[in-house]
């Protein structure tokens, strides 16, 4: 279904700020996820002979290894990544987005490109380009210029009443 961004307003600063501040939530148990998921490989290759040493425990080796802390780094940034690149080109909504009925698009109405979502993450500046909403005549993000789409409200849904 697409949305014509005429007939919607774009969003402004505090429902942005709601929705990041709902996703944040997601995206932290999915980091957990992924870390806990990374701890019990490395916990298996150490039961088949991996050594660690000089390292006390994974942990320890995980974020103080010359090579593989920037490794580690990268995995857990993609999956930020592609946590919001997903949701994004698929459905243009986040699970906070869609709390908040905030919907992300092209100005055709269609959903963003993969493109346009690495464009966007690499801009967002980890939501504080939503700051230039306060100050933009059309409630644009900085990410919104740069990834060249809008992200509008979406109406309220109509409830049938049944007598």
């Amino acid at each position: 279904m697409q949305t014509s961004s005429i007939a919607c307003p774009t969003a402004g600063f505090f429902r942005r700020l709601a929705a990041w501040l709902y996703d944040l939530l997601v995206v932290a148990a999915l980091l957990m996820l992924a870390g806990g998921g990374m701890m019990a490989v490395l916990a298996l290759a150490q039961v088949l002979g991996m050594s660690i040493a000089p390292y006390q425990d994974i942990s320890d080796f995980l974020t103080h290894h010359p090579i593989v802390n920037p490794l580690y780094t990268a995995y857990l940034a993609c999956v930020i990544g592609g946590f919001y690149g997903y949701f994004w080109c698929k459905a243009g909504q986040t699970l906070g987005m869609r709390a908040w009925r905030l919907k992300l698009q092209n100005t055709d109405g269609s959903n963003i490109r993969p493109t346009q979502a690495v464009i966007r993450l690499a801009t967002a500046c980890f939501g504080l380009g939503n700051l230039v909403v306060i100050f933009d005549i059309n409630n644009r993000a900085f990410q919104d210029h740069f990834a060249e789409c809008d992200m509008i409200v979406l109406p309220k849904p109509v409830k049938n009443k049944k007598n």
